[in-house]
Formats: structure tokens, sequence, C-alpha cells
């Protein structure tokens, strides 16, 4: 058996296509083989439904935040941009989010001392003010604050 890798952060992600866009782990895994990844990056993805899947083995490193790969998990809602725009959104269910919300409580309490943010929480602070700023992130991803949300679990 592995032994559990120490987990400082659970990442949030979306998928970034459109919301009303059906996508599977089994999309995403052959997008990541694509890119030269061995399978799929995020060890869960939520459906549109509130559906649950699996993807890596939470004991196994994860591929989708370049750096913090290591010590976090990653979690991808599908969604993430407008249906009519094709701009950054949040495009969260509510099942997505009573899904959402119910897997971070179990992580924290596997993992209490992790910090859950997103995506786009990982881009660099250019002005060195100690904030990520709007203007600052290399994407949008997951497209909603992710910090404040979930700073009380």
């Amino acid at each position: 058996m592995k032994q559990m890798r120490n987990i400082k952060f659970i990442v949030i992600h979306c998928s970034a296509t459109r919301a009303s866009q059906e996508v599977t782990v089994e999309d995403i895994t052959r997008w990541h083989k694509a890119r030269g990844f061995k399978t799929i990056g995020y060890h869960f993805v939520i459906y549109q439904d509130g559906q649950l899947r699996t993807g890596r083995p939470l004991s196994e490193t994860g591929a989708h935040v370049a750096g913090f790969n290591s010590t976090s998990i990653g979690i991808c809602y599908i969604g993430g941009l407008d249906d009519v725009t094709g701009k950054g959104a949040d495009t969260r269910t509510e099942a997505q989010k009573n899904t959402l919300l119910e897997l971070l409580k179990a992580l924290k309490l596997k993992f209490p001392s992790a910090k859950i943010c997103g995506h786009r929480d990982f881009s660099p602070d250019l002005n060195h003010n100690g904030k990520i700023e709007k203007w600052e992130w290399f994407k949008e991803c997951p497209c909603f604050d992710a910090i404040p949300e979930y700073q009380n679990l």
C-alpha cells in the first residue's frame, strides 16, 4: 500500500467548457493524455447533475497545478464558461455546489491543515502586495473565488 502524500492544498478547477456541454471523466482523460499526461490530472470530477467521479487515486500525484501537484488534490467541476458568451463564469449548478461542499468537508476531515483554493490562486503576485488580483491571474479557473467561499471549512 502506498503512503499518503503530504497534502497542503485542495485545488478547485473548472473544465473550461460551456455550462451545457456534457463532459465526462473519459473526455478529460483523453484531453490530458493528448497533452502528454499519463491519465487524467484531477483526483475528482463533478458533473452538472452533481455526480462525483474519481480520477487519479489520492495516493498518486495529480497533474493539475504546476509546481504544486505533489502536495495537492485536484477537483474539477464541469463548466466554467457561459453558454452564450463563452467567457469565464461561475456556472456551477446547485447539485455541483452541494457535491463540492460535501467533498470538501470530507477532504478537510482527512487533511485538516490543507488550504482550499482555486487554480487561479496559484498565479504569480506580480506587484508583490500579498494578494493575487484579477489582472494577475494566468487563467480564471475555477471562475469563482474559492478561498472566501470555503475558508470556514
